[in-house]
């Protein structure tokens, strides 16, 4: 059975916690439900959850509780390290003989906060970076995610278990990545609220990587305010993570900080339809409505703002250069870390080369998929360097300085709007998925490592459809805000 059950949130466990519930009987109530699903959201339960959610009890009665979250469980995406007994392998197999250093930097903030990593969520194998047609949410460890509001249907990827988890109710927040919709996508097309935030914003040390120019680690809920409050506590410079060293204080106190109502009616916000729609015409249509529904409430809206380069950027091969080339190099250094269980160093992959091999000489007969990307990355060498650095300009120009800050800037918005895109396609093993005409909100902010979130918007028959927020880089307090408003506009009746 599917399992759609009323939104969980944190005010919901929080109000159950003052009710008399413990940690520990949250924690079971939470594995069970994970046990009956069959969404395949879920790759793999934490061993030691029950007993980090006693920890945490004793912790409530003694009244040293870590912070309002101690012992709340969330899921984590499979590609983000964890020093417990848990893998961590991107859905791939290959990882199988190998085990993290330790916890990823951000885990480390997590388990100071008293959050309980209950589970790896599913994803698309190697984050849909292996093969040029692949079937997101698939991975040959955790096999088919499904969406669940239709099983038929693709919960969209990479982050597919991370969304697909909230959405059916097994947890009230999960832990995404996203490198370019990787996090927006699945939200969307599973109804929930997804925050990419700016690249920088949220360390990637001990995440397994696509490229450090756009990855980032994010947040899936149902609400905005829980996608913020997980945020504000993973957010924060690491030294291991050159990324985040520009992170402004004002941002990190300002996440800190709760949602801020009273600031709704001065937020100037852009309407993008040029490029953004005409994709599927239900969905111009519900998008319309919103807008008319912005403006009845007061909001400012500045209508037909233009992101110059857009089409430029989706059709230019220069994001694509990036990410082969850094990928090449981010996994071989990954790997590198990897510790191999004890009789398996001589099969542990240490290299790009290494992952390509094991595929070739591990088959799995259900995935239809090759590894035309991890073989044209592998290709790359220094001599693409300077090949490279010139598409690395060109988008973060064009996407960027071009693009995304001067719409902002030549209209005064604090944010823009544009549809998520279509529904969720049907699951379609043998030919990959049907991206083509599903509309795109998310490649200018991800060539830029700007913000987004994605809130649900509506429905069309059975099936959710989402509105993009997007903004300039360390914009993401606003975002929050303006999602916030829309959020709360767009709930009522």
């Amino acid at each position: 059975m599917t399992i759609l059950q009323n939104p969980a949130t944190l005010h919901n466990l929080a109000e159950r916690h003052h009710a008399g519930q413990s940690r520990v009987e949250l924690v079971s109530d939470t594995q069970s439900t994970i046990v009956a699903d069959d969404n395949r959201a879920i790759i793999e339960i934490n061993p030691d959850a029950l007993h980090l959610a006693q920890l945490s009890d004793a912790r409530w009665q003694s009244g040293t509780q870590r912070s309002p979250l101690d012992g709340i469980p969330i899921a984590i995406k499979d590609n983000i390290d964890t020093g417990d007994r848990m893998h961590t392998t991107a859905g791939s197999a290959a990882l199988l003989s190998s085990r993290p250093a330790g916890d990823a930097f951000l885990m480390k903030k997590l388990r100071a906060a008293g959050i309980i990593p209950i589970a790896k969520a599913n994803m698309s194998e190697w984050a849909n970076f292996r093969a040029n047609r692949s079937s997101s949410g698939y991975s040959t460890r955790g096999g088919q995610c499904t969406n669940p509001h239709d099983p038929i249907r693709c919960p969209s990827g990479s982050s597919s278990g991370s969304a697909a988890a909230v959405a059916a109710g097994l947890v009230s927040v999960a832990l995404g990545s996203e490198t370019d919709g990787s996090i927006i996508s699945p939200s969307a097309r599973c109804g929930v609220v997804g925050i990419k935030p700016s690249v920088g914003l949220v360390s990637r040390s001990g995440v397994i990587p696509i490229s450090p120019s756009q990855d980032t680690v994010g947040t899936h809920a149902n609400t905005v305010a829980d996608a913020a409050r997980v945020l504000a506590i993973i957010a924060g410079s690491d030294p291991n993570d050159p990324a985040t060293v520009g992170i402004p204080q004002a941002l990190l106190d300002a996440l800190a900080k709760p949602i801020q109502p009273e600031c709704w009616n001065t937020l100037r916000i852009g309407v993008a339809r040029k490029y953004y729609s005409g994709f599927h015409p239900i969905v111009d249509q519900r998008f319309g409505v919103l807008v008319e529904k912005l403006q009845h409430h007061g909001l400012t809206i500045i209508d037909d703002v233009v992101i110059e380069h857009t089409d430029d950027v989706r059709k230019n091969d220069a994001e694509f250069t990036v990410l082969l080339y850094e990928f090449k190099q981010a996994i071989n250094a990954y790997l590198a870390t990897r510790i191999p269980f004890e009789g398996m160093q001589d099969i542990t992959p240490r290299t790009l080369a290494d992952l390509i091999v094991f595929n070739k000489t591990h088959p799995n007969p259900d995935f239809y998929f090759d590894q035309e990307l991890f073989e044209l990355a592998e290709a790359m060498t220094a001599a693409d360097k300077r090949r490279y650095q010139k598409a690395r300009r060109w988008c973060q120009e064009h996407a960027g300085t071009k693009g995304i800050d001067a719409a902002l800037q030549r209209n005064q918005l604090d944010a823009i709007i544009v549809p998520s895109g279509a529904p969720a396609w049907p699951i379609d093993q043998i030919n990959g998925d049907h991206y083509r005409g599903a509309g795109d909100s998310t490649t200018m902010a991800a060539c830029a490592g700007y913000p987004l979130i994605t809130v649900p918007m509506s429905k069309i028959q059975h099936l959710p459809i989402g509105v993009t927020i997007m903004g300039s880089k360390w914009s993401d307090a606003t975002l929050i805000n303006v999602a916030a408003a829309l959020e709360s506009i767009i709930g009522e009746k």
